[in-house]
């Protein structure tokens, strides 16, 4: 079975909607796709069939003070409002609807992943956990701690699953997949340096102690997981597709001509990473 994990990466995930939108102009599929945090929305509109949908979210909706502001975090304890994103974008009747039914009738398995707020457990949901104008597995993936309060769903708290399994590539190969297209936002060699994530740590274990934990080690985890699917490259089980830099994109970065370049960068590194 062949698998694709999109790692995520806020708004350097235009990269990864780039490679989607290459896949969807080429035929190319998968049985099962990993999504973690921007990852998931990438994957949904390709599980859709909606080719260019994630880039007019990049582009156009996360320049909105609606989408992404302090103004959001004063009013309600999170600078992105995934609710906006979710509701009043991605809804039936929202400005750029999800197809869900075409998502839902896809056989492509879709798997989210999630952090557990209070017990920094790794949650892994699935499509079925998600059903016409409630994508909130998504949302809960998408949860950025501190700049984000956490996001709940049936009682429980979640945060972003890149703290919890930042390249999910070994959920991939436990699940059965013998062949991994992994999308990465920083370049191959671009390993995680933890300061921020310590300081950010510090401020997030006052309420949430596991979920700091794993913030706190998170570079540490992405770096091993990094090295891991290199050696899998290797061996011929992985095609890594990254891009070759991001210059000074951050995690959250709104700079409409950078985002374009990194997403075409993602059209040519679909296909010179030549998937079929």
């Amino acid at each position: 079975m062949r698998a694709v994990i999109d790692v995520g990466g806020g708004t350097r995930d235009i990269f990864g909607a780039g490679v989607f939108d290459y896949f969807l102009e080429h035929g190319v599929t998968f049985d099962k796709c990993y999504g973690v945090s921007a990852g998931c929305a990438n994957i949904s509109s390709f599980l859709a069939g909606q080719q260019h949908r994630n880039y007019e979210f990049y582009t156009e909706y996360t320049m909105r003070k609606e989408y992404m502001s302090f103004n959001n975090y004063f009013k309600t304890g999170s600078y992105v409002d995934l609710n906006y994103v979710s509701e009043e974008l991605s809804n039936t009747n929202g400005e750029y609807p999800l197809d869900f039914e075409k998502l839902k009738a896809n056989p492509a398995d879709f798997i989210i992943v999630a952090a557990v707020a209070e017990t920094g457990e790794t949650k892994y949901f699935t499509k079925e956990d998600m059903s016409i104008n409630n994508y909130a597995p998504i949302n809960a993936s998408s949860c950025v701690p501190v700049v984000n309060k956490p996001y709940e769903i049936d009682g429980v708290e979640y945060f972003d699953g890149g703290i919890a399994d930042p390249i999910p590539y070994q959920k991939a190969l436990n699940d059965g997949c013998d062949e991994l297209v992994i999308i990465l936002t920083r370049p191959k060699d671009g390993y995680r340096v933890d300061n921020r994530d310590r300081r950010m740590a510090q401020v997030l274990a006052r309420q949430y102690p596991k979920a700091a934990e794993l913030l706190e080690h998170r570079a540490e985890v992405y770096n091993a997981q990094l090295d891991a699917i290199k050696k899998l490259e290797e061996e011929g089980v992985a095609t890594i597709i990254a891009p070759d830099s991001i210059g000074k994109l951050k995690t959250l970065t709104r700079d409409i001509d950078k985002l374009k370049s990194l997403y075409r960068k993602g059209l040519v590194a679909a296909k010179n990473a030549n998937i079929k």
